[in-house]
């Protein structure tokens, strides 16, 4: 009895446990069982090298997803086909994973996308070499779908050549393009600008500029040791000491409160000042004016006395004598 007993709460444990894993499992990574996804497929003619399972998926920088199998057309859709009529692209497929309705939107706007120019393209990401899967709006008439004859097990995307591998084509066909005329002619070029670089470099006065350097260099270092025995003087010590002490001395001047009470009787004594004159601005003008006449009248006196002063004292002018033969 004991021992049916001990079974039970033996297998009681057991399950509980299983339950509990399946929960923990489920918690961490179950979700992603019921998430929406979207996947599409897009082929490449040339090489893809670089791009692993995994890598990330952006639109124009926004992560999208992720990349989850490279493969083969020729081992996913052209088994049967003739070997001379494979296409050998490469199959990238890609899983979307955002919220069920950006998804749904994704799977209802992807053939409409891709006729507007939606085109996925690899991309190097930073020093680091590994690629990453772009999409990105492009020439739909620069870069139309490639061929091809089955039927896309997932929605298919256009692809585009990445810039990279449009880089080396075009290097690739520059070289290919020289014929041996042309490389001849560009050794003997070469051959040429060396020889007159050799010849201006001989032809240049090193010893001449060495000696100018020299001179140069020994001046900066005499007038480095002037100005540093300056910057060591007696006097100039005790100015730099003396202009602390009198900064010392002015800032302690500016925060006195008699400074600042000066300041303030100022302020208040001009503004009265300019009420006053504002209030009696007539009264000055005919003051000014009076000022003037007064002015007036004392140079026509000053002159009067300049010509008689012993008239202005005494009495009027001297009388007029009478010349011999005139007259009067």
């Amino acid at each position: 009895m004991e021992d049916s007993k001990r079974y039970v709460r033996l297998g009681l444990f057991v399950a509980v446990s299983v339950l509990a894993v399946a929960a923990g499992l489920f918690l961490l990574a179950g979700r992603k069982w019921f998430q929406p996804t979207f996947t599409f497929e897009t082929y490449f003619d040339k090489s893809v090298a670089g791009l692993e399972i995994g890598a990330p998926v952006r639109f124009r920088g926004v992560p999208l997803g992720h990349v989850t199998e490279i493969l083969t057309s020729a081992a996913t859709y052209e088994r049967d086909a003739p070997i001379q009529a494979r296409r050998d692209y490469v199959v990238v497929r890609v899983e979307v994973n955002l919220s069920a309705s950006e998804v749904a939107q994704i799977r209802k706007d992807a053939t409409a996308l891709a006729q507007k120019g939606l085109r996925a393209q690899t991309q190097l990401a930073g020093i680091t070499g590994q690629q990453y899967l772009a999409l990105d709006f492009m020439d739909p008439q620069k870069y139309p779908p490639l061929p091809f004859q089955w039927k896309p097990k997932y929605t298919y995307l256009p692809s585009a050549p990445s810039s990279a591998g449009e880089i080396v084509a075009k290097t690739q066909a520059f070289l290919a393009s020289l014929n041996e005329a042309d490389i001849k002619q560009l050794g003997q070029n070469l051959n040429v600008f060396v020889s007159d670089l050799d010849r201006k470099l001989d032809e240049l006065p090193v010893g001449e500029l060495s000696a100018r350097v020299s001179n140069v260099l020994g001046n900066a270092d005499a007038t480095l040791r002037h100005v540093d025995g300056i910057l060591r003087a007696a006097p100039l010590d005790h100015t730099l000491r003396n202009l602390d002490s009198a900064s010392v001395r002015l800032d302690a001047l500016l925060g006195d409160p008699a400074l600042k009470a000066a300041a303030d009787n100022l302020a208040v004594t001009t503004s009265r000042l300019d009420g006053v004159l504002g209030d009696n601005q007539y009264d000055v003008r005919t003051i000014v004016q009076n000022l003037r006449v007064v002015s007036e009248n004392l140079r026509t006196l000053s002159e009067a006395v300049k010509r008689y002063p012993a008239g202005m004292l005494v009495a009027g002018p001297p009388a007029k004598v009478p010349l011999p033969g005139s007259s009067r």
